[in-house]
């Protein structure tokens, strides 16, 4: 059964990365002439006719998409129509850059929020309780440009303690990161502390209470290892986000990562760019999804038996 649930779930990854290419494809074919924006409005009709059969718009578009299909089998993702260069390695350039804000970001949600929301479980109706979910809200409803935008004013332009944007030192790292980080670490302290009032409502916890168990071994040994199961999800959620949560924020800070290479290809129609980097977002995600699915399998082998868990 084990072995059913896994290969299961990886024909539904498989499934879920097809099903997005099709989608990026078809929406990018269908949202407008590339030629115009990389030829611009000037050129002759002869040359925007020479740059679609160049690069095959003239064809039918399922004769594009079968073409655009079988290179990804063969691990083909075109040619940047703007550089030139291979679009693969254009996007691969930029993920170091995303790297240095996402994981930074990552290790500050997880320390900032499982502890927030273990505290304030633990400590339910109290102050410390009412300040962190008050906190977490605010954190979880502001979006992250308005976020970003306050710091650069409050930070960068007020205090003049940061520079607004750009890279070039560590201290270009700190506004994005925290910008990245807040929001985050909000929604994990949220669920975290849900997740510990679901366990700590279980009658085993009541039940070791009853045996005089040591209230912080029965926080140790049933409620964390319990309430770990269901934060998989979450935690996993945002590392396979970790590319595609980049985007609004390099595009605040003007960071040269993978997030504002989309933005500027999407505004130039450089579709291959933009495929690939959507395929890359979504390979990520239904990576990390496939791993939560076999953590699950694994935490909890009840799942395993049940053909029909899942989250794709």
């Amino acid at each position: 059964m084990m072995f059913r649930y896994f290969i299961i779930r990886i024909l539904r990854a498989l499934l879920t990365v097809a099903l997005v290419v099709t989608f990026a494809f078809i929406v990018l074919r269908l949202s407008g002439d590339p030629a115009y924006s990389i030829m611009g409005d000037n050129a002759s009709p002869e040359a925007l006719a020479a740059f679609r059969k160049e690069w095959g718009l003239d064809q039918p578009l399922w004769n594009q998409y079968l073409h655009y299909f079988a290179a990804i089998v063969h691990g083909e993702l075109g040619q940047s129509m703007r550089g030139g260069g291979p679009a693969l390695d254009l996007v691969l350039s930029r993920i170091p850059a995303t790297l240095m804000l996402t994981l930074p970001a990552l290790l500050m949600k997880l320390a900032i929020g499982i502890p927030a929301g273990i505290y304030a479980a633990l400590h339910r109706d109290s102050l410390i309780d009412r300040a962190v979910m008050v906190t977490a809200v605010a954190g979880y409803s502001v979006p992250s440009f308005v976020l970003g935008l306050a710091l650069v004013q409050l930070l960068a332009i007020w205090l003049a303690w940061l520079p607004t944007g750009g890279a070039g030192s560590p201290l270009h790292l700190i506004l994005p990161i925290v910008t990245l980080g807040v929001g985050g670490a909000a929604v994990l302290a949220r669920f975290v502390r849900s997740a510990m009032l679901e366990v700590l409502g279980q009658p085993y916890i009541r039940t070791a209470n009853a045996k005089g168990i040591p209230w912080t071994a029965v926080v140790r040994d049933h409620a964390l290892p319990n309430a770990a199961i269901p934060t998989v999800t979450i935690v996993g959620f945002m590392v396979g986000n970790l590319i595609a949560g980049s985007v609004v924020v390099e595009s605040v800070f003007s960071w040269p990562g993978v997030g504002n290479l989309l933005v500027v290809s999407v505004a130039a129609r450089d579709l291959s760019v933009v495929q690939c980097i959507l395929l890359l977002v979504a390979a990520a995600m239904v990576l990390s999804n496939l791993v939560v699915d076999f953590l699950y399998g694994f935490l909890d082998p009840r799942l395993s038996n049940d053909n029909t868990a899942g989250r794709h």
